[in-house]
């Protein structure tokens, strides 16, 4: 890894401290029913996985629908994360699209008082692997903040890639979507050390205990935003080689969910808000071009996290 300055230093020790104590948060982000965005309900829902003491949040990234965020909206909604983690947790916040738009909204993190920055995947084309890197030095030339790249879809970097991106100065860690073991253990080897890695595949519960046997054992948890006694329950017993806990809340809570998140593309975050909206939270609706759930998956996913909160001695 690059050298870094002190400030730099420290968010990296208070990420991997985090990181293996507790899962990473990526809060939803509130709406009003009209679609507008709603920063008090955002607030509450925000100090409420804050208080769970989760080992990061990230807010404004793909279940915060980053997408979706103008730059006003997105400033609020950084500000809100930053004054409600109070120092108490580090506060890492979704850019993206091109370099250009994305050194705007790290520009705007910055000034909100964000600890760092989760690159997401950039818009639409595919590119080869000296222009994904390239990508990255246009956007870490731009910003003092220190930047976490994010490899999904259509960004898939190579070990040589890895290591170039590696000695980029500001660059401290990867968060992996492709689930690609083999690609992934190339990619831990090819690292310096002291770079991060995280699994940040969709429901990563399922499949944390294959990363953790490639070096990649902390992971990012959309069931955090709505179930953080799971959760954590899931947690504790993956860190604690409390099997029976692991396997039990996989095959009767976590894998039915993922089918249940296969029936329709985007219930990735539909559901995760549903999910919270049924727990009271303030979340609101998801915007296009992603829907609500049905009434009758709704009703599966109801009964379905009535189960998970049996399991781990909640409610409803």
């Amino acid at each position: 890894m690059a050298q870094v300055n002190a400030e730099t230093e420290t968010v990296v020790r208070r990420l991997r401290d985090g990181m293996a104590h507790g899962v990473l948060s990526f809060p939803l982000t509130s709406f009003h029913d009209d679609g507008s965005l709603d920063p008090e309900g955002f607030r509450t829902h925000v100090a409420t996985q804050i208080a769970t003491a989760p080992g990061a949040v990230f807010p404004a990234c793909g279940t915060g629908e980053f997408f979706s965020l103008d730059e006003d909206e997105y400033r609020q909604v950084v500000t809100v994360t930053v004054e409600e983690a109070a120092g108490r947790v580090p506060v890492v916040a979704g850019i993206g699209y091109g370099w250009a738009q994305a050194a705007r909204f790290a520009r705007i993190a910055e000034e909100a008082g964000a600890d760092a920055l989760l690159v997401l995947p950039h818009y639409l084309v595919a590119a080869p692997q000296d222009g994904l890197v390239a990508q990255l030095e246009q956007i870490a030339a731009r910003v003092r903040l220190p930047l976490i790249a994010y490899q999904r879809g259509q960004v898939a970097y190579s070990a040589a890639s890895l290591r170039r991106i590696a000695r980029i100065p500001g660059v401290i860690g990867l968060k992996d979507g492709h689930s690609d073991l083999d690609r992934l253990q190339r990619l831990t080897l090819a690292a310096p050390e002291g770079f991060l890695f995280f699994n940040g595949a969709s429901t990563a519960e399922i499949q944390a205990r294959a990363y953790a046997t490639v070096g990649v054992p902390a992971y990012s948890s959309a069931v955090h935003a709505f179930a953080p006694e799971i959760a954590d329950a899931f947690f504790t017993a993956l860190r604690t080689g409390d099997d029976g806990t692991v396997d039990k809340l996989l095959r009767d809570f976590y894998v039915p969910l993922v089918e249940l998140r296969d029936r329709v593309p985007g219930y990735a975050v539909s559901l995760v808000k549903a999910a919270a909206r049924l727990r009271g939270r303030p979340v609101g609706p998801v915007r296009a071009p992603l829907t609500d759930p049905s009434a009758a998956d709704l009703a599966d996913l109801t009964a379905l996290l009535t189960t998970g909160l049996d399991l781990v001695g909640a409610a409803l």
